[in-house]
């Protein structure tokens, strides 16, 4: 399906105005990023700055403009804006331009503009704040199925198998990691957005999105750990025992955090168990049979360690974990953006296993 639109001579114009309409869609996902993680509306108030609360004019939303004109400074306050603003509105009207180089001014080009309106925060998000958010990623499973609909039935079962497939996987790898590692392996918000991706490229692009994910997060994690000691946050004090992330909305980690513990202490850690729900006494058969699904599906693993106290402890970044979201979402773009070139300097059979062939 072809769009029909202007003359040749209008194409500029055209790409002009998608590359604005890119800048824009960044300085509103900036708001996104923002707010989401704090459970704020991300429609109210207007945009104003998080120091001083001064309400943004309109020649102050201006994208990348505004930040230059006030030299990354908050006109109100002077506090420092930061540069992630412009990057975040930068790097969205770049993308909608490599989604346009490859598939034209096709109705494949609406479904690929969606997927990176999806991940742009995503990815952002998870980098500081190591959740995907359920408000982000489900919505975002809907719409790759949906918007597969104007291409005919047989691309939306094939969204809809891509999701399925993608969130069994990674939730089987999920439960096998923790039977391994005696810990979380992967975090729960992983699975999600593994299905999304699947759902907008396809069943066929999964492997091809766990190779690029764990190797290119693998290469910078090592580079990270050899240049300057830690892979993680800076300031996020190491992780004790054996936390990990925590909820439906927790993150994946690279590489699981080593556990130290002082020469005098002899005591093993108690081992990790899974108590599946259905499993608990005092259940009807009819309440059983409706949780094994549900439960093999979501329910958290492994059960959540407590403190002293009872109650659940907060897990914290070490210097060995860098979180997979964004490296998924990367890995999802290359295949995208670069499967044709992935068919040809690939041979076609590995270019086909990996997803780019499409």
């Amino acid at each position: 399906m072809t769009f029909t639109y202007a003359p040749g001579w209008a194409e500029p114009l055209f790409i002009l105005f998608l590359f604005i309409l890119g800048l824009c869609i960044g300085s509103f996902l900036n708001v996104v990023i923002a707010r989401v993680p704090e459970g704020l509306s991300i429609v109210r108030p207007g945009s104003r700055c998080p120091k001083c609360g001064h309400v943004l004019s309109w020649y102050e939303n201006i994208p990348v403009l505004s930040w230059l004109g006030l030299r990354g400074k908050c006109r109100g306050c002077g506090a420092p804006i930061s540069p992630r603003y412009v990057l975040v509105e930068l790097l969205t009207g770049l993308l909608f331009l490599a989604c346009l180089k490859r598939f034209d001014w096709t109705y494949a080009l609406v479904p690929a503009l969606v997927l990176v309106f999806l991940l742009v925060p995503l990815t952002f998000i998870d980098l500081e704040h190591w959740i995907l958010p359920f408000s982000l990623t489900l919505p975002g499973i809907a719409a790759g199925v949906l918007l597969a609909i104007p291409q005919g039935a047989e691309a939306v079962g094939q969204a809809a198998l891509g999701a399925a497939v993608g969130f069994l996987s990674f939730r089987l790898m999920e439960y096998v990691g923790w039977r391994a590692f005696k810990r979380e392996a992967l975090g729960g918000g992983d699975k999600f957005l593994v299905a999304l991706l699947c759902a907008f490229l396809g069943w066929q692009s999964l492997l091809g999105i766990l190779f690029f994910a764990s190797l290119q997060g693998s290469i910078v994690g090592v580079a990270l750990l050899a240049l300057t000691g830690r892979a993680g946050p800076r300031g996020a004090p190491e992780a004790e025992g054996p936390a990990s992330p925590q909820g439906p909305q927790a993150d994946a980690s690279v590489t699981p955090a080593p556990r130290t513990a002082p020469a005098q202490e002899e005591a093993e850690e108690p081992e990790a168990t899974m108590t599946w729900d259905f499993t608990k006494p005092g259940l009807p058969l009819w309440k059983r049979v409706v949780l094994v699904p549900v439960c093999l599906l979501v329910q958290p693993i492994p059960d959540a360690p407590l403190d002293d106290a009872g109650e659940e402890e907060e897990w914290v970044p070490g210097p060995t974990n860098i979180p997979f979201g964004p490296w998924l979402a990367l890995a999802g773009l290359e295949l995208m953006l670069l499967g044709p070139w992935l068919a040809r300097v690939l041979s076609p059979e590995v270019a086909m296993m990996l997803g780019g062939a499409r």
